[in-house]
């Protein structure tokens, strides 16, 4: 076995087809088939059970494919470090949220910039849930996520607390006036998004049940619709107060409970953490941010 053949056999499972597998790796279907048969000999197991229609992962398989993720990061992670010895490079991906991705990427990026200039850094914004399966698939290398969180096999580190507050419109009244309105709507990210959930949880903290969603997929959009009096939403406090102080929005404080957030930042716990991954974790650690 090689480390190819790893991964003609993630091709394999993530296509869940030999002929796509065997496009995707530059290769011939009959070079696919050879693979895997000599990765489940190896194994003594089938690894895919095979239909008309597709191939998918056994339960070996799916053990198979959890070290093969491993070795292959691994393996990446060796060529980095052996690259160069006496310099921290790399490449790193980091997960966040909406918010992150807008008002705290810059800033992180200028200042691990600095510090690890042969390191590139990329972000990708998700939702919770996929941020942290991402961190487990080895997708990510770390993701800022919203606190509780007990997953097995991740690390985490608590960042920062922040107070989100209910948005609307300066040009209602009162909240109470607003929310006992027949057409209200909540102006919110997709599903999973962290902001939507607290808002539904106010919503029916309050017994408030009618209402309508309008997905947006931008905090300026959100902040735009707001200030226009098509509804409500929910962000951190600090979002407003540092960025769209002048627009014609009020703030609405809520309970502690569902009032502080909780950012933490989490990793793998099995897998040796690179020297760039741990530059990442100590540049926090050491409140750089």
């Amino acid at each position: 076995m090689n480390t190819n053949d790893l991964k003609i056999f993630e091709a394999v499972a993530e296509s869940g087809s030999f002929t796509k597998a065997a496009d995707r790796m530059f290769t011939v279907q009959s070079n696919v088939t050879a693979r895997i048969k000599s990765l489940e000999e190896e194994f003594d197991t089938k690894l895919f059970s095979r239909t008309s229609r597709k191939v998918e992962l056994t339960d070996e398989g799916q053990l198979l494919m959890k070290y093969a993720k491993q070795i292959q990061y691994l393996v990446e992670e060796a060529k980095n470090e052996i690259k160069s010895s006496d310099t921290v490079n790399g490449h790193l991906v980091i997960g966040c949220m909406e918010t992150t991705m807008a008002l705290k990427a810059p800033e992180i990026l200028l200042a691990f910039g600095e510090k690890y200039p042969a390191v590139e850094l990329e972000f990708k914004s998700d939702d919770r849930d996929m941020l942290i399966s991402d961190v487990l698939n080895y997708k990510l290398d770390a993701a800022f996520v919203s606190a509780p969180l007990n997953v097995n096999g991740l690390e985490k580190i608590k960042i920062k607390e922040e107070q989100l507050v209910i948005l609307a419109s300066s040009k209602e009244s009162s909240l109470n006036n607003l929310v006992t309105k027949e057409a209200l709507k909540s102006i919110v990210f997709d599903n999973g998004c962290i902001f939507r959930e607290r808002l539904e949880s106010w919503f029916s903290h309050k017994g408030i049940h009618n209402y309508k969603s309008i997905e947006l997929n931008s905090i300026e959009g959100i902040i735009n619709f707001v200030e226009a009096g098509l509804g409500i939403s929910l962000l951190p406090e600090e979002v407003i107060s540092k960025y769209y102080e002048g627009r014609k929005i009020c703030t609405y404080p809520l309970n502690k409970q569902l009032g502080t957030m909780t950012t933490l930042l989490v990793y793998r716990k099995d897998k040796t953490t690179s020297r760039a991954l741990q530059g990442f974790i100590d540049m926090h650690l050491q409140d750089i941010i």
